[in-house]
């Protein structure tokens, strides 16, 4: 099995995917607009991929926030709010706000559950701070560690009563990246106390099942690799410190965050300690090439 969640190029598969599938045999498979036309092609998509591998225990996944982060769009899917939505609830009835988390993500993961998606990355756990880029923005449930944990921990008990997993992300955190890791790669200079709270989120649901790296460089930890890349950072920090024993992946492992080929990304990620490699846009050569080197 290659450790690796690949994408797709269409809405069904091409020759050259199902047979490549079939070969590498992948943990699993990420979908995005380009993949999602209806219902029923959707679903239609999922049943074959599991065909291919002949179980039902399979990673077949998306991000799903709710807002700006969404691969199933109306008119066909519901309209989700994003995580800020939710946060400003938590300020006035913080009761209230993790009930509606709850049942926004319950409702969430019974559309994905309908269509044989059964992973969601989601929820971030990101501690926004002033002047950070907007990548994480209105994504986040919030600047306080406890509001962020309650309300993580409200979404992912929701995608769970529909049958869905849900991933926390991005570890060790995002929400002081000042440039969007899509792009190129932050450096973060803060000090491993001021991190410290960053890192509360997480540990608070350290035994979510899946979990995420991001792309970013803590010069407090390694001052060389970004998180994804650095034994260090997965060692010290997210098994550590953290405590998540749980399945880890990379963010997309394309992002230019990175350097080097998408194959040597890939070697190096599983190296330092994840588990899993997301590679999100379908390019045969990167597949091939993480299929042959992992």
């Amino acid at each position: 099995m290659t450790p690796a969640i690949f994408g797709i190029t269409g809405a069904t598969l091409t020759a050259d995917e199902r047979a490549f599938f079939a070969e590498a045999d992948p943990v699993g498979y990420i979908l995005f607009g380009r993949n999602c036309e209806s219902k029923d092609q959707l679903r239609a998509l999922t049943d074959d991929l599991r065909t291919i591998h002949g179980r039902e225990r399979l990673i077949v996944s998306i991000d799903q926030e709710g807002g700006r982060v969404r691969r199933l769009k109306p008119p066909v899917w519901l309209e989700h709010p994003p995580g800020a939505a939710y946060a400003a609830l938590y300020e006035v009835a913080p009761i209230s706000a993790i009930e509606a988390a709850r049942t926004g993500a319950e409702l969430l993961g019974r559309e994905l559950a309908e269509v044989g998606i059964t992973v969601d990355y989601h929820p971030p756990l990101d501690l926004p701070q002033p002047g950070a880029h907007d990548v994480i923005g209105d994504r986040a449930l919030g600047s306080v560690p406890m509001q962020v944990a309650a309300l993580g921990r409200a979404i992912l008990d929701g995608l769970a009563s529909a049958g869905v997993v849900g991933c926390i992300k991005h570890m060790p955190g995002h929400g002081r990246s000042a440039t969007d890791t899509h792009k190129e790669m932050p450096t973060v200079t803060a000090s491993a106390e001021e991190l410290a709270s960053d890192l509360e989120p997480f540990r608070t649901l350290k035994d979510a099942p899946l979990g995420m790296t991001g792309h970013l460089l803590f010069t407090a930890w390694d001052a060389k690799s970004p998180a994804t890349l650095s034994s260090t950072v997965i060692r010290d920090i997210i098994r550590g410190a953290i405590g998540f024993d749980g399945l880890l992946l990379t963010d997309d492992i394309d992002m230019e965050a990175l350097s080097g080929s998408v194959p040597e990304r890939s070697e190096r990620a599983l190296g330092a300690g994840c588990d899993v490699v997301l590679n999100c846009w379908a390019k045969m050569d990167d597949m091939v090439g993480i299929a042959q080197r992992c």
